[in-house]
C-alpha cells in the first residue's frame, strides 16, 4: 500500500520537482486539505513541525508547484491566494460572507467557443454567493 508521502513525492518527480522536506509537506498539506488554503493558513499549519520553514519558502514551493502543474492558483478573492491540488477541471464557489472556497463540478467546462485565431491557455470558472450553511441550511 503506497503511503501518502510516497504519493506526494511520486507526483513531485513526475512534475520534475525535486521532493524536498518542506515541498513534499506543501504538497501534501495541499492533497489532504481541500479547503483551498492561503500560504499564511499553510504556514500557520505546518511550522510547528517544521521550525525552519519560512513563508518565502512557502511562496517559492507554492510558485514551482504552479509553474509545473501539479497545483492551482485561485485568485477567486481580491485580498488573497488561494491554492488547489486538484488539477481537475471544475469551478469555484466562493461564499461572501464566511469567505470559504467550495469546488463545484460544471458539466462541459471546456465547451468554450472563441473567434478563429484565439487560443486557451487557461480556463478558471469562479461562483460567488452565499453557502449553505451562512444561509442557514446547515
Amino acid at each position: 500500500m503506497i503511503t501518502n508521502m510516497e504519493r506526494v513525492k511520486k507526483i513531485l518527480n513526475q512534475a520534475g520537482v525535486k521532493p524536498s522536506l518542506q515541498r513534499m509537506a506543501v504538497m501534501s498539506y495541499l492533497m489532504e486539505h481541500k479547503t483551498h488554503p492561503t500560504v499564511d493558513e499553510i504556514f500557520s499549519a505546518l511550522s510547528p513541525s517544521i521550525p525552519t520553514l519560512s513563508r518565502t519558502t512557502i511562496y517559492n514551493t507554492l510558485k514551482l508547484l504552479v509553474k509545473q502543474g501539479v497545483v492551482m492558483m485561485l485568485t477567486i478573492d481580491e485580498n488573497c491566494t488561494r491554492y488547489d491540488a486538484d488539477i481537475s477541471e471544475h469551478a469555484h464557489f466562493i461564499c461572501s460572507v464566511c469567505g470559504k472556497v467550495y469546488d463545484i463540478e460544471i458539466p462541459h467546462i471546456g465547451d468554450i467557443r472563441l473567434n478563429a485565431g484565439f487560443e486557451v491557455t487557461e480556463r478558471h470558472l469562479y461562483v460567488k454567493g452565499v453557502c449553505s450553511k451562512c444561509k442557514g441550511f446547515n
